[in-house]
């Protein structure tokens, strides 16, 4: 069985990252073969070039390959990284959570429209929240280097509802 539209797939790999070529890599997420990244393939919830460089491939195979930031998550944007007042993170009886806004911290935000985002606070100052709503990976190259552990056929449940149930998949 090869990796192909509506296969059930279980993949263990290590991704790491950098913003350009030659610079060194970043490890920034590592499965294992007890917990590995498992997902329906075709499904519409991955990168297009992720799947496009494991299409075909069979249980056993190794894989390594490069993912540029544009064929990835895209460019960084300024644009998305904002300065929020202060004022804004005050609970009910006007307290500043020092803990949870924090440099380095993500933050979950809604938007004047009442869209979820996750916002990486950058810098905290007297008047200012600023805060990156980027994502994590936008503006990296994404380089993958692992093997395929499981190929099976999706259920019809799996199929209408888009994701993987069951051992590594959605618990309903």
């Amino acid at each position: 069985m090869i990796i192909q539209n509506e296969k059930v797939v279980s993949v263990n790999y290590t991704l790491r990252v950098n913003s350009s070529i030659g610079e060194e890599e970043e490890l920034v997420e590592q499965t294992t073969p007890g917990n590995p990244f498992v997902f329906l393939f075709g499904g519409g919830g991955l990168l297009e070039s992720f799947e496009a460089n494991l299409n075909g491939l069979k249980v056993g195979d190794s894989f390594d390959f490069f993912i540029e930031s544009n064929e990835g998550y895209g460019p960084k944007h300024n644009d998305h990284i904002v300065q929020i007042p202060r004022s804004a993170f005050l609970d009910e009886k006007g307290h500043f959570d020092d803990e949870m806004i924090a440099e380095g911290n993500i933050l979950p935000m809604t938007d004047h429209e009442g869209n979820q985002l996750q916002g990486l606070v950058e810098e905290v100052t007297s008047e200012f929240v600023k805060m990156d709503f980027n994502h994590p990976l936008a503006g990296k190259n994404l380089h993958f280097i692992g093997s395929v552990l499981s190929i099976r056929d999706a259920s019809a449940e799996e199929l209408d509802h888009g994701h993987v149930h069951g051992e590594g998949g959605h618990h309903h």
